[in-house]
């Protein structure tokens, strides 16, 4: 398994595209003022020693090494060998809503980037804990099962959209359905369902479907996102209409997210502009029955950044040597010269 131990500080990779803008900008320049002498071709021939291509390569090489020096400061490691690990902790199945309704605009950017954030923020703060995530609109799917690797887990949460399940709605039983499915046998009675939606159920009996979650062992933690007085859903830059030409406007169903909550011994929050509500909930969840789960981990990683590190300093070494000019001895060296 490969990771980056200091995954931080690859966040200064992005300075490498402002880094190549601001040689080509300089090149740019740089070409202008040469022209102001006269024709460039001219002053090429008045300096047969000047050669861009060499500047331009010692450039090439000198910004390919601080990529690489710059990756070996994540630390790349490969997992050298795999062992069986015992933690004590609960089962977390986040059930996410991802319908058109959750791109209404009453919580910026969007209801679902502001979920998307915050159960980012909520898998960071985990430690022992396995989760896992199901995603749901007029159908719930499994998009990742019950895991202790968190860093899989965000990667999933970055891709939620719409997209995601083909049938629109918000079929919220469906949605616990296929979640209580996903534990694993040996959580019994440390089991959570945190489920994000507006509420917006259509079509099914959602709180028949938190009896049969209940009956399992499962507690139910619901959190509504949007405003009671709703807001209109845009796509793509339109704003969806009924079949009569008025305007969708989607509104948050609070009655169904608190009467699940209370049937199933979990508990309600409504979303606001300064919190979803996450941490609250995964404070009553910390509190909960923990079981001993056993699961297969990488337990030596072995370092590879100091492969990185010989490469970096082996180009900037070519680049050292490489002259910005041409070589007048090198030049006079006719291999095929008869």
């Amino acid at each position: 398994m490969f990771r980056f131990a200091q995954p931080d500080y690859l966040w200064f990779l992005l300075f490498i595209p402002l880094v190549i803008a601001v040689y080509l900008l300089y090149r740019r320049g740089q070409k202008r003022r040469i022209a102001r002498f006269g024709d460039p071709a001219v002053i090429a021939r008045l300096m047969p020693e000047a050669s861009p291509k060499r500047v331009r390569n010692k450039f090439i090489l000198v910004t390919l090494a601080l990529t690489l020096m710059i990756l070996a400061l994540g630390q790349p490691q490969f997992g050298a060998r795999l062992h069986e690990v015992t933690r004590k902790g609960v089962e977390i199945m986040l059930a996410v809503d991802v319908s058109n309704s959750m791109l209404a605009e009453d919580f910026a950017p969007s209801r679902l980037e502001r979920t998307k954030n915050a159960v980012n923020r909520l898998i960071e703060q985990l430690d022992k804990d396995r989760v896992g995530m199901v995603v749901f609109a007029g159908d719930a799917y499994i998009q990742l099962p019950i895991t202790s690797d968190y860093i899989s887990a965000k990667s999933f949460v970055s891709g939620l959209n719409p997209n995601m399940v083909p049938v629109q709605g918000t079929s919220v039983a469906r949605a616990i359905e296929v979640a209580v499915r996903s534990f694993s046998e040996q959580s019994h009675q440390s089991r959570a369902i945190i489920l994000v939606t507006d509420g917006e159920s259509h079509d099914d009996d959602p709180l028949a479907a938190a009896q049969l979650a209940k009956e399992a062992g499962v507690v139910i933690y619901t959190v509504g996102i949007g405003t009671p007085e709703g807001a209109p859903i845009t796509i793509g830059g339109e704003t969806i209409k009924d079949e009569n030409g008025q305007m969708v406007v989607s509104k948050l169903d609070e009655q169904t997210l608190q009467q699940i909550a209370v049937l199933t011994g979990g508990s309600y929050v409504r979303a606001s502009e300064r919190s979803v509500g996450l941490d609250e909930i995964l404070r009553q969840i910390d509190r909960m029955e923990k079981k001993e789960f056993s699961s297969m981990a990488f337990a030596e990683y072995n370092d590879q950044f100091h492969y990185l590190l010989a490469a970096a300093l082996a180009i900037l070494l070519i680049g050292f040597v490489m002259l910005d000019r041409k070589n007048r001895l090198l030049a006079r060296i006719s291999v095929f010269k008869s």
